[in-house]
Order: C-alpha cells, then structure tokens, then sequence
C-alpha cells in the first residue's frame, strides 16, 4: 500500500512546479451506467488517485499553493444513510479531512457556488480541458462568474495551462511503492497465466479459460482486471485486440492469452502463447521461438540511457531475418526493414508505459527526440508474429499462427527487473507444465 505521506509528498511536488500563482483542479471520472439501472464498478481517474489515494466518484481535487485555509481541498459527496445502506460507505468531509489528509472538505453540491471564490486571485488554471465536456462547462462558468468582479478589484486567472504535461511527467518515474504494487499484480497475473497453462484443453471455450485466469486473480487479491483479457485461439491469436473469447478451442490450436490483473489500481500487462493440446507443432515451434529469441533481445537492450526505439529495433532485426530464414520473406536484411517488409507479420511497437493505465502515460518523444530509459521507468516488451491465412504469398502451413511473448520489466540503475519472470516462456517449460 502506498502511505498518504507519498501522496501529499506528489502534491506539494505538483504545487511546486505550477508555482504559488496557479491552481489545479481534478474531477472524478464520472460513474458509467452498464444498463438501464445498472453502473459499472466504479474506478477513480488515475491522475486523482495517483495525488490523493481517493476512490469515490463525484470528486473535486483542488490544489491552491499558499492558500490560508488550505492548499488541498476535496469536494466530495457526504454521508447519507439512506445512500450508503444502498451504495455503500462514503468518506464524507470528516474522513476527507482525517483519513486522506485534506486541509478542507466540502460537498460537491457547494463545488459550483464555491469555485469562483477559489479561482479569485489566481493568475493561473492548470486543468486537462477536453476529459470532461460537462465539467469543463462547470470549470469555464465558474471563470466568467469570477472574471466578472474585475471592476471589484478583484483579479482572476487569464490563462489556462493544460495540467497534463506536467502530471504525468512526474507519473512516468516510479517510486518503491508503485513498484511494489506492480510487483504484486506481476506475480499474481503469473500463477494465473500457469493456471491457465494447466487448465487449457481442446474442447474448452475461450471464455472457460478466461473465468480461471479470473479465478486466479481474485483469488490472491486482485480484484479487478487491468484491460478485458484476450483470450485466443487458432485464427483469434492473429486478432491483437480480441476480446470476445466465445469460440472453441480445437486441437491443434496455439492460444494467446494477453492477461493482467490490477492490483490497488496498479496495473501488470502479461502474455503468453501456448499450444491447446501441450505439444507445439514443427510450425508453432519455429514461429515461438523466433519471437521469444527477439523479446529476449528486447529486454537486454532496455537499459538506462537507451533510447526508447532500441529495443524495437533489436526486436525487428531478428524478426525479419527469422522469416528470411524461414523462406516468409525473401529479399536482403537491410532492404527488407527499410521498407518495413515485417509489417504484415509485427505491425505494432515493442512495448509501452506501464502504471496506473494499462498504457500509462508519459510522452515517448520530447523536443521531438526519443526518450531515454531512466530508473523507476516501468515497460512492458512484447513483440510478436501473427501469420493470418489472407495475407498473400504465406505457405498455408504457417496460417493462423500467431504469438505474442510480453513481460513487464521496471528500468534500474544496472539494467532492468522482470516483474513478470514467474510465468514460464521456454518451450520445454511450458509444455512440461501442460504435462
């Protein structure tokens, strides 16, 4: 768990650097209905969790540096009996204040009327404009209404300052505590990819294994999935985004199983691919062991001071020559990358940002150069080779082939740590654990 300590220790960093003229303002992502009176579970905006710990909805952070009553200050909804025997317990402005460390609560029905007096004397707004169209209304409202005492005396913010940049900057490095939490997802999204290993057999339906590796998670603690798991088979494994997980496994088949749990909203990012009966085929095996030789490159080259491309460019040389060498394409190394021939076959990145979003944020160019790897910095590498039956030209003894091997690894100060290295990916340990 992370102490609230860090968390106020973010805020003053945030505070800090927007300075002494400005004011942060954060909503809560609103709740979204699955039916007609139905809600999804409800999970807090990143960046509000990731400055307060906070988990309910209908939610104001407000940061005002140098504020005499307080520079954080919570809008949040208050008890009520009669909503928490249906919903559940609400913090309310006391445990705003003495659990979370607010300097002051207040209830998001007062935000609107309150709002203006809080913008008075700020010169500054940093805000994400655009997440949120009915806040942003409430945001720019309440700035007329404030700009509107000018003849008062009274000065109001001019300019406003897309809080983005600045935020997920400070997201993008880790500290220990993150880690951890990350740490923990890993190793519970790997005894549930083992699990799945063990369970898979033809005959199955792909969402049959999914509610194992749902098992999996709940059962060591995380309540939640990081993204909709995939879970594929045969033709699905060629899908990079599929999703539906509905059809039979038949013998033969390679499954592909993208799966992370979310731990305290932190997220793991984990794939393997398996063969359905335990054996992998002459093809499945050459295909397998071509990406599991480039990730493997991949990771030994995500090194501080690398940039960010070198582990893609490790990734595409051995890809490419491996399907030279398998006679999938033909044509010289060199030529064959310039023109980005493996497209077909590896037509995403070698990895990307890992935290409290599945695809975290953080920039991966800055002043239009390559970002550099830095300690605390957390990626997932995951290449893969897909061989769907209609791309023209492929012998149809690699059709339906497809693999994908993804670890999540933190960034150190001597190379890097796989937080996802429990979940066996040689061929010989897979398929001894299918046995």
């Amino acid at each position: 768990m992370i102490k609230m300590t860090e968390y106020e220790k973010r805020r003053k960093q945030l505070m800090q650097k927007i300075g002494s003229k400005g004011i942060v303002i954060l909503p809560s992502t609103p709740a979204a209905r699955r039916n007609s009176d139905c809600e999804y579970i409800y999970r807090p905006h990143s960046d509000l969790y990731y400055l307060t710990g906070f988990e309910e909805p209908e939610t104001v952070l407000i940061l005002a540096p140098k504020r005499t009553d307080g520079e954080f200050i919570l809008f949040n909804r208050t008890r009520d009996r009669a909503r928490e025997i249906w919903d559940g317990h609400r913090a309310g402005q006391t445990g705003a204040c003495d659990v979370y460390g607010a300097d002051q609560s207040f209830s998001i029905s007062e935000l609107e009327k309150m709002l203006p007096e809080l913008l008075e004397g700020r010169e500054e707004i940093h805000y994400a404009l655009g997440n949120d169209k009915v806040f942003d209304q409430t945001l720019l409202d309440a700035l007329t209404k404030a700009r509107g005492k000018v003849r008062s005396g009274l000065n109001a913010p001019m300019v406003l300052m897309d809080i983005t940049e600045t935020l997920h900057e400070m997201r993008l490095i880790k500290s220990p505590a993150e880690i951890a939490l990350m740490r923990k997802a890993a190793e519970i999204s790997a005894q549930a990819h083992i699990r799945a290993m063990k369970f898979c057999k033809p005959g199955m339906n792909e969402y049959q294994l999914e509610a194992e590796i749902v098992h999996e998670f709940q059962r060591n603690g995380a309540r939640h999935c990081a993204y909709s798991s995939i879970v594929g088979s045969g033709a699905n494994t060629c899908v990079l985004h599929y999703i539906n997980n509905d059809q039979v496994i038949k013998n033969g088949d390679l499954i592909l199983v993208d799966a992370g749990s979310e731990y305290h909203c932190y997220a793991s990012d984990i794939t393997r691919t398996f063969p359905a009966n335990g054996k992998f085929s002459t093809e499945q095996r050459a295909i397998y062991e071509l990406v599991l030789k480039s990730q493997l490159a991949g990771i030994k080259a995500a090194r501080a001071g690398a940039a960010f491309p070198v582990m893609q460019n490790a990734i595409v040389k051995i890809i490419t020559q491996g399907l030279i060498d398998l006679g999938i394409l033909k044509g010289r190394l060199d030529e064959l990358i310039a023109k980005e021939a493996y497209f077909p076959f590896y037509m995403h990145k070698s990895g990307h940002w890992l935290g409290l979003d599945v695809h975290d944020v953080g920039r991966y160019k800055v002043n239009g150069k390559w970002r550099t790897l830095q300690p605390g910095m957390v990626l997932t590498v995951e290449p893969g080779i897909y061989i769907s039956a209609d791309i023209p030209g492929v012998h149809k003894k690699w059709h339906n082939i497809g693999v994908r091997i993804e670890d999540d690894i933190v960034i150190t100060a001597k190379g890097n740590d796989i937080l996802s290295k429990n979940v066996p990916k040689q061929i010989a340990d897979i398929e001894a654990l299918m046995a």
